[in-house]
């Protein structure tokens, strides 16, 4: 009768466990963001000032208005003032901003878009941080999904900061810091 002996299990060094939770941490949140992307795309520049092939250089105030553009005078005393001549010899004397009506459309769309983003990511965040908490059965991956969560609301909130109002400002840094704490209660109050 033959015996089989059992050899022990390696044990793996923690720097594996580890090397898990960051891979989790970073293709959570590239996944995430990158879906955004795909299925929720960003403004786009041309789509809101769409340029024309053949550039006529707008001349006078009346003009660039009518084009929704943005009028700027020069400044400068006629003596000492940079001027252009046009074709019938006239100097021009301002400067027009082509792009100033459809640059301000592209800004409040960005706003928005930023802003649902923001809200996207927020949920995301929140979803994994829960997943995490509740996840038991796998350490590493419970850590990494917890550390993703906490990576999607840095995101999001780092894309929308300059955008939000001073209030929500401090409401999302409040409940940021009430889920941080109740997870840090939650996960590590038995250890």
């Amino acid at each position: 009768m033959e015996t089989k002996t059992m050899v022990p299990a390696q044990k793996r060094h923690p720097i594996f466990k580890w090397i898990l939770v960051v891979g989790i941490m970073i293709v959570s949140n590239l996944f995430i963001n990158y879906a955004l992307d795909a299925f929720y795309p960003s403004p786009k520049f041309e789509n809101y000032c769409p340029q024309e092939q053949i550039q006529k250089a707008i001349t006078t105030e009346t003009a660039c208005v009518a084009k929704g553009g943005q009028w700027t005078e020069n400044v400068y005393p006629k003596e000492v003032a940079p001027t252009a001549p046009t074709k019938a010899g006239m100097e021009i004397r301002g400067y027009c901003n082509e792009n100033f009506t459809c640059q301000k459309n592209l800004e409040s769309a960005q706003k928005v878009y930023d802003r649902n983003v923001f809200i996207v990511l927020i949920v995301a965040g929140t979803l994994l941080l829960i997943g995490g908490v509740f996840l038991t059965a796998a350490e590493a991956v419970a850590l990494g999904f917890s550390f993703a969560g906490v990576l999607s609301l840095i995101i999001g909130t780092i894309r929308y900061w300059s955008s939000m109002d001073e209030r929500l400002r401090v409401v999302v840094l409040g409940c940021a810091l009430v889920a941080l704490i109740w997870l840090g209660i939650k996960k590590f109050k038995n250890n």
